[in-house]
């Protein structure tokens, strides 16, 4: 008599917790169905852009839903930022490293960033647009968004210093004003390609890529750049 409603006080924790897992899964893929429409209002309109009464009408969701999952404006801005982060670093970053180390990685990594600044044309990268809107005002989203540069920037330097190391660059080369020359390159071809909607912004970023590379490159690493 006794094992039975022992047996049952066992079911109903292993059914609560059954629940509470579902519950759980249920509210992460609410919240990055949200986030994923988050994402693409804000490529389009700008952080600034965003809000929670205009996310609701894209989800149909109703505001207090969508203020449950991210609390504030601000604290969406900040996962927007975040998710885009994690999106360019699988499609440029991871995608590249497994290149070799040296040239072969870092013309990777700034083919890929290429493409998907191409990709963006017709809607906007965040990185570029946030930079315009939160340049002079310090907080959090600002933060967020310097924090993500900073991290590729980093990630960048480390592939130019690991192509000196493998012998592809002189070892005098100037580390810095590489990285500043290929960021140039990025936002002079969304400038072109977006804005100025010249044509041949790509085929001109790739050039001035090489001519940068070429400039500080040894004889090995003029080999693997491709070029007489």
């Amino acid at each position: 008599m006794s094992a039975l409603p022992q047996a049952s006080s066992a079911a109903k924790p292993r059914a609560k917790s059954a629940r509470s897992v579902r519950s759980l899964q249920k509210g992460q893929q609410t919240r990055a169905a949200i986030l994923e429409a988050a994402l693409g209002l804000a490529s389009h309109m700008g952080l600034e852009g965003l809000s929670i009464g205009a996310l609701a009408d894209v989800t149909k969701m109703s505001k207090s839903g969508v203020f449950a999952h991210f609390g504030s404006r601000e604290e969406l801005q900040i996962a927007v930022v975040t998710e885009y982060h994690a999106k360019f670093e699988e499609e440029v970053f991871y995608t590249a490293i497994r290149e070799a180390r040296g040239l072969p990685r870092l013309k990777a990594m700034f083919g890929n960033w290429v493409r998907r600044v191409s990709v963006e044309v017709d809607s906007g990268c965040i990185y570029i647009s946030g930079a315009v809107e939160f340049d002079d005002r310090p907080g959090p989203v600002r933060d967020a968004l310097v924090g993500m540069v900073h991290a590729w920037h980093a990630a960048l330097k480390k592939a130019i210093q690991l192509a000196q190391e493998v012998g592809h660059l002189r070892a005098d080369a100037d580390v810095e004003q590489i990285l500043f020359e290929l960021h140039g390159f990025i936002l002079s071809l969304h400038h072109d390609a977006r804005f100025m909607r010249r044509p041949g912004a790509l085929e001109r970023a790739g050039e001035g890529f090489h001519r940068t590379i070429r400039f500080y490159a040894t004889e090995a690493g003029i080999k693997i750049l491709g070029r007489d």
